[in-house]
């Protein structure tokens, strides 16, 4: 399955906005032959908005949820994006998947907030393996800081997540996690990895960009710079199934000697 990766920060604030810039690129992942396009961390609204992020959380059956239901089955292509979902008093830093005929087939909620400012603003997501099947594939969903913890991606292999799909915010002077940490987690968890980031100035923050996709083997099979762009790459069941006979990490476990790592 080629998958897209959207390296944008959008126009924070604006939602229609990221709306228009994400039908843009759904129509040229789908011209370029893409059955997935994954956009970053809270990429409907902004991720540094402060205050902004209640006002404009919306349910995950919400308005933006049918337009995106809408686009995703105009072009053909599923899609994944993040954005801060309000369920009664409660906002959550979620991303949902969007199937290619504008099904709502996962949503996960952020399950590790980082710093100060995500835990004002957001409730952290009880649920750690989220999973969807996509195009003879199983799909995964963590956000940003979740991949940074070894037990999170464990967890999706163990219950067999092919391709784990991160929408991510990550800023300077982190940039060794898409360069180094994504590689490696989808090497020894036998997966791919595909890592969406923002990029440029929001507010105080800077965002590196490096959006990535690796595979099992610890290639880096995309990479993107420094701007905003859009990277694809294929995810191939052949080499993930080689991959794993070649590599046997999930047989050779010996989860009774871990029981003090809990």
């Amino acid at each position: 399955m080629r998958t897209a990766l959207l390296q944008s920060s959008g126009r924070p604030g604006a939602v229609a906005g990221n709306l228009e810039v994400l039908d843009a690129a759904a129509g040229r992942a789908a011209a370029a032959g893409a059955g997935l396009l994954l956009a970053p961390e809270m990429f409907l609204t902004g991720y540094a908005i402060g205050d902004d992020i209640g006002r404009l959380a919306e349910p995950a059956d919400g308005d933006s949820a049918d337009a995106i239901a809408e686009l995703a089955g105009r072009h053909g292509l599923a899609v994944v994006y993040g954005y801060p979902e309000r369920d009664g008093d409660a906002v959550f830093n979620s991303a949902q998947l969007m199937s290619a005929d504008g099904t709502r087939l996962a949503n996960y909620r952020k399950t590790h907030l980082f710093g100060g400012f995500e835990r004002d603003h957001f409730t952290p997501g009880e649920q750690p393996v989220v999973q969807a099947e996509l195009n003879g594939l199983t799909v995964g969903i963590l956000i940003c800081y979740d991949v940074e913890f070894p037990e999170n991606t464990r967890g999706h292999a163990l219950a067999g997540t092919d391709l784990l799909l991160v929408p991510t915010a990550l800023m300077h002077p982190f940039q060794f996690v898409a360069e180094s940490l994504v590689p490696v987690r989808a090497f020894e968890n036998q997966m791919y990895v595909a890592y969406a980031n923002r990029v440029g100035r929001e507010g105080e923050l800077e965002f590196t960009g490096l959006s990535t996709l690796a595979g099992p083997d610890g290639i880096t099979r995309a990479r993107a710079g420094q701007s905003e762009e859009l990277v694809l790459a294929d995810v191939d069941p052949d080499l993930l199934a080689a991959s794993r006979e070649a590599n046997p990490y999930l047989r050779d476990r010996r989860p009774g000697l871990y029981g003090a790592l809990a």
